[in-house]
């Protein structure tokens, strides 16, 4: 039987070459298809597959901060980060979310299909690019994945995906609809983190979010 598979990306054309890729093998088979984080995790909950190819660069939800949700709802299930870029701190947020693997979208069809077999058999996977990278800092006693700030450390990890989203302009009711939360739920986040953060308004929010290069405005999407 093969593996059920669901393709999160925003861009079609990338959905549509990595299911052309999925479709020359019988071990993996593509059940549902999304383009972004709100409605990967509703298919997560509804249709149960067993693995999630995500782009980490998702508007909205980015990908790590999906596969979080997803993992929340449905611990089994395993999910393939893909990105454009190596740094090490796309790949040690990726990890840290609980994805199984990490993988550069310009790797080879051989090399995403080789990921997907070791996830989908309980394994872990990372691009040899990135492996290799982070090896040679390692050895090197030079590595510095970020960490949360220490500003943010008193918020929870649901309201730091709230604050990102407030700093990247969302409204409440836009914010309650992507994390799958009441509008009024939204807005009591707001109040806690004001509070516990020392600010009187949202504007105090994004710039506190921007100086710890915490939205996208700061430091750019990942792809």
């Amino acid at each position: 039987m093969p593996f059920d598979v669901l393709l999160v990306d925003d861009h079609k054309i990338m959905r549509d070459g990595i299911k052309a890729i999925l479709n020359r093998s019988s071990e993996f088979r593509v059940v549902g298809e999304a383009e972004n984080g709100t409605d990967a995790v509703q298919f997560v909950r509804k249709c149960h597959p067993q693995l999630v190819l995500m782009d980490i660069g998702l508007p909205g939800l980015n990908g790590v901060e999906t596969t979080a949700e997803i993992l929340r709802h449905q611990p089994d299930c395993k999910v393939v980060i893909l990105s454009m870029y190596d740094d090490e701190h796309s790949v040690v947020s990726a990890v840290r979310s609980g994805a199984r693997a990490f993988v550069l979208k310009r790797a080879s069809d051989n090399d995403l299909l080789e990921a997907l077999r070791m996830v989908a058999a309980g394994g872990m996977y990372l691009s040899p690019q990135v492996s290799d990278r982070l090896l040679t800092r390692i050895q090197k006693g030079d590595l510095e994945a970020r960490q949360t700030p220490q500003v943010l450390e008193a918020l929870s990890p649901r309201e730091v995906q709230v604050l990102r989203l407030v700093a990247d302009g969302k409204t409440s009711k836009e914010i309650a609809v992507l994390l799958d939360l009441r509008e009024q739920t939204v807005r009591s986040y707001r109040k806690t983190m004001m509070k516990k953060l020392g600010v009187n308004n949202v504007a105090g929010l994004t710039q506190l979010a921007l100086s710890t290069g915490l939205t996208q405005a700061a430091h750019g999407s990942p792809r």
